[in-house]
């Protein structure tokens, strides 16, 4: 694209804008996308003409330029604010935006837009913000220096921008996101624990606004990627239904772990509002002490009859793909639901469908007591080399799992 097509935004802040007889009428003040009419077309200018400001549309515009911007209409009107505008002073110059791309927290220090035709006139289409040392040198020089000699200036120097549809503009309110067209897409499409690299960099209140406003499971998902403190405050700081909605979609080892961390009549108040099925589940981890293995366990495991085949497993294990992730045992239970066996998933890829569960189990049996401390825990993952290990209350009976990422987690935070 030919460099006289392209234009900054802060080249054409304070421009003289002319009306149809070349008469001054006010300098370019900010301007704005409205992203439901068009995604990156700029469509209001908005112009200082005495004590108020008038809104230009983008058709009533002949011209362009940092030397001046010439009007072709007479109909002006007054600026009053409009939620459905996103404007490039207010909402995005010296904010701090999400690269998706580059996976990073940015702050925006220029706007660089694309000058085309269309109908016969002049439009900007934004094309991507600017990050770099040579919007620095843009601003610093604005006003010092005419324009063509900053352009001669930032040439010398590498471009650091990102291109609009890669940008993620943090907004907490609900309403203003749908009126100015945001989405989440982007951040909820990357992996977790990069995402979590970024949010991290936040600050309270942007944190606060991507997750009040990501789905719950992308949420959750986030949220178990992150530091305790850092998680608490998160959960802290939102309405107690959807921090209720985000707990629902975490495993209920974490969801609990988390409420402990919490004051006792707030983690009571999401306690309150969580589904009755993963309300129980949380309940009864929060009855374990922290140091034992009631308080590492996750209840998300697959126990089925101690006759079980290979060929009932595998229909298990296709009704349960919730479960497979982190699925590397299968547990056998007599009728009373004591525990019994414990396969190994992979051997039944390598069996025939009526081989009996039982033939294929583990030898001995490895298994530990709900009160069994964290160190102990530890010791056996590291000598039997386990991936998993069920727990079990005082009658033997199965009431969990811990995986060797939970043993991960706790070295971690030793």
């Amino acid at each position: 694209m030919a460099e006289e097509n392209i234009l900054y935004l802060t080249e054409l802040l304070k421009a003289k804008v002319y009306d149809l007889k070349g008469r001054l009428i006010g300098t370019l003040r900010d301007a704005a996308l409205v992203p439901l009419i068009h995604p990156v077309r700029l469509d209001r200018y908005l112009v200082g003409a005495g004590p108020g400001w008038l809104s230009i549309r983008y058709d009533q515009i002949k011209s362009i330029s940092p030397e001046g911007i010439h009007l072709k209409d007479e109909n002006l009107t007054p600026y009053h604010s409009d939620e459905y505008m996103l404007r490039m002073v207010r909402d995005l110059l010296d904010q701090q935006i999400i690269d998706a791309l580059g996976r990073k927290v940015v702050r925006v220090n220029d706007v660089t837009f694309l000058k085309e035709q269309e109908n016969g006139q002049e439009v900007l289409h934004i094309l991507e913000v600017d990050i770099g040392l040579r919007s620095i040198v843009r601003r610093v020089l604005r006003g010092v220096a005419p324009a063509s000699t900053i352009r001669t200036l930032q040439s010398r120097i590498p471009p650091n921008s990102i291109r609009w549809e890669f940008c993620n503009i943090l907004e907490a309110d609900p309403q203003r996101r749908i009126r100015l067209n945001i989405s989440n897409k982007l951040l909820e499409d990357m992996h977790p624990a990069d995402l979590a690299d970024i949010v991290e960099n936040l600050g309270h209140e942007d944190r606060h606004a991507l997750f009040a406003t990501m789905d719950n499971e992308a949420a959750a998902e986030l949220l178990t990627e992150m530091e305790t403190d850092i998680q608490t405050r998160i959960i802290e700081s939102l309405d107690t239904e959807k921090a209720a909605d985000i707990l629902e979609e975490m495993d209920a080892s974490e969801a609990a772990d988390l409420l402990n961390e919490l004051e006792e009549e707030r983690s009571e108040e999401i306690l309150e509002e969580m589904q009755p099925q993963e309300k129980e589940d949380v309940e009864d981890l929060l009855e374990f002490r922290d140091n034992t293995a009631g308080g590492v366990m996750d209840t998300g495991y697959l126990a089925l009859p101690e006759g079980a085949t290979v060929s009932s497993a595998m229909e298990e294990l296709k009704k349960n793909e919730e479960v497979l992730e982190d699925l590397h045992s299968i547990f056998l239970v007599d009728a009373d639901n004591h525990l019994r066996f414990a396969v190994p998933v992979a051997k039944l890829f390598f069996a025939a469908g009526a081989t009996p569960l039982a033939d294929l189990a583990s030898d001995p049996l490895l298994f530990v007591d709900s009160s069994e401390k964290q160190g102990r825990i530890a010791e056996m993952f590291d000598k039997y080399n386990l991936l998993s290990l069920p727990v079990v209350d005082d009658e033997q009976r199965l009431i969990g799992v811990i995986t060797v990422d939970d043993v991960v987690a706790l070295l971690r935070q030793a």
